[in-house]
């Protein structure tokens, strides 16, 4: 049985039906990261061990919703025994004795880790060109960027070297990658999936999520790793529903979508914006309603999101100083000095100019100027985008304002981020669900379509993206 661009459903059936093995399924996905990866650098680590848990046989005996299911995990999430880099220097070697929750449920349902995938270090950027790795590339152009901070994950998910992965999102990490590389990805609620063994970027806004072929393996995996964890506080005790069986594309024909219009106005690469306009032709053909809403100008996000992530950024990179407690005031110099050196060679530059304005945000005399009105304003937006979302069920509009940029660009501007990630910041910093799909081409590289909707209506979102996504019909195909 050929096995290319099956997505987890299809290979699901085909171990049901005997046509193939988790065995076989792993060694062609092997093969394609050694054929392909050294073009592209989306692996930091490849979990070989994996063949040893395995033998020919059928997967017919094993239990589980991803029984046998390779799942590429992105290198900030916690793996037992397996290398977890945050792709940077200064986690060399460290292999964490514990599993991440998500990992963890992944694993309780069959699945298999097949490796760890490249990133922004810590997560400090949106084309993983921060990695001290390297950069990933994108698989429809290796001269041009994956995005990120998940850049790895996507660019794997989508040159098959992987059937699907997981991801993390701070504002526009899942997503925009995702719409880069041309695959689903789907940014829960924050508390919906649980953050713990994920190494913190910024405490208040990440989400881990899935980046996969189509949306039916999005709500797949989502209904896998949601839910409650007692090991972390902040998820939510709701009922988890089967997403994928709950699945419907009649759904979208009744619901009522909103543009912003000033989005709309901002500069926009004219490819997306002729592809985002065709695909709300097709709801509206549908019978969708869809109109202009006034929300405030993103730039607000852009500044907001800027101060609040790079101070908890701050906050939470302070750990990897190390302990200088219990010790007499020469060892602590000793320690403080090698710290200081560790910290300054450890970490990148994008890593350091974020805990540096991040500390200036939160520090005396400074806190109430910067950090403390930007708190009041993330508030405010996030009054603005629900009160929008009483009128509408979802807020639909490009992933991104520009397609994937060449290798090198992001590090010719300090905000690279936060620009490519301007119509996601908004969601984001409100702690609301969004998703990204292909909805075409521009200029030969893929464009991104994002739904994002209220608290905890991942079913609506993923009904109506499930609805696009079969109208828009693109092909499920690797392009290398």
């Amino acid at each position: 049985m050929k096995l290319e661009n099956l997505t987890i459903k299809q290979l699901l059936e085909a171990y049901e039906n005997g046509d193939t093995t988790p065995k076989e399924a792993i060694e062609y996905y092997f093969g394609r990261i050694e054929a392909h990866d050294s073009d592209l650098n989306s692996y930091i680590t490849v979990n070989s061990k994996i063949l040893d848990q395995l033998d020919s046989s059928s997967s017919a005996d094993k239990k589980g919703k991803l029984a046998g299911i390779p799942i590429a995990v992105k290198d900030v999430v916690s793996t037992q025994d397996l290398l977890t880099t945050c792709a940077s220097h200064i986690l060399d070697g460290y292999k964490p004795t514990f599993e991440s929750t998500i990992t963890q449920r992944i694993l309780d349902e069959g699945a298999l880790i097949l490796g760890k995938t490249n990133l922004d270090e810590f997560c400090h950027g949106s084309s993983t060109e921060t990695s001290y790795y390297g950069p990933s590339r994108n698989p429809w152009d290796t001269e041009k960027l994956p995005g990120g901070s998940s850049g790895g994950s996507a660019a794997a998910t989508v040159a098959d070297l992987c059937p699907a992965s997981l991801g993390t999102e701070t504002a526009g990490s899942l997503r925009q990658p995702a719409s880069w590389c041309g695959c689903v990805g789907f940014k829960p609620t924050y508390g919906r999936v649980s953050r713990y063994g994920i190494i913190a970027m910024g405490s208040s806004l990440d989400s881990p999520g899935p980046l996969t072929k189509n949306v039916e393996d999005a709500a797949i995996i989502l209904g896998v790793i949601a839910g409650k964890d007692k090991n972390d506080f902040t998820t939510s005790d709701k009922e988890v529903p089967d997403y994928a069986g709950a699945l419907s594309k009649d759904a979208a024909q009744h619901m009522k979508f909103g543009i912003p219009k000033s989005w709309m106005e901002l500069e926009i690469e004219e490819g997306i914006r002729k592809s985002f306009y065709s695909a709300v032709e097709i709801l509206k053909s549908a019978g969708a309603e869809v109109v202009e809403v006034d929300m405030i100008d993103a730039k607000y996000a852009i500044a907001v999101y800027t101060l609040i992530c790079r101070s908890e950024v701050s906050s939470n990179l302070s750990r990897f100083d190390g302990t200088r407690y219990g010790l007499s005031l020469d060892e602590q110099k000793l320690v403080f000095d090698y710290y200081e050196k560790v910290r300054g060679e450890g970490f990148g530059e994008e890593a350091k100019r974020r805990v540096m304005t991040g500390t200036f945000s939160l520090s005396a005399g400074y806190a109430d100027e910067y950090f403390k009105i930007a708190e009041k304003c993330r508030r405010a937006l996030k009054a603005d985008v629900l009160n929008i979302l009483q009128n509408v069920d979802a807020i639909i509009a490009p992933t991104t304002p520009v397609t994937a940029m060449k290798v090198g660009e992001a590090s010719k501007n300090p905000l690279f981020g936060e620009m490519m990630d301007v119509f996601a910041e908004t969601s984001s910093l409100s702690g609301l669900p969004g998703i990204s799909i292909p909805c075409g081409f521009s200029d030969s590289m893929p464009v991104g379509f994002q739904f994002f909707s209220r608290h905890f209506e991942e079913q609506l979102l993923l009904d109506a993206a499930y609805f696009l996504e079969s109208e828009l019909n693109l092909p499920i195909k690797s392009p290398i």
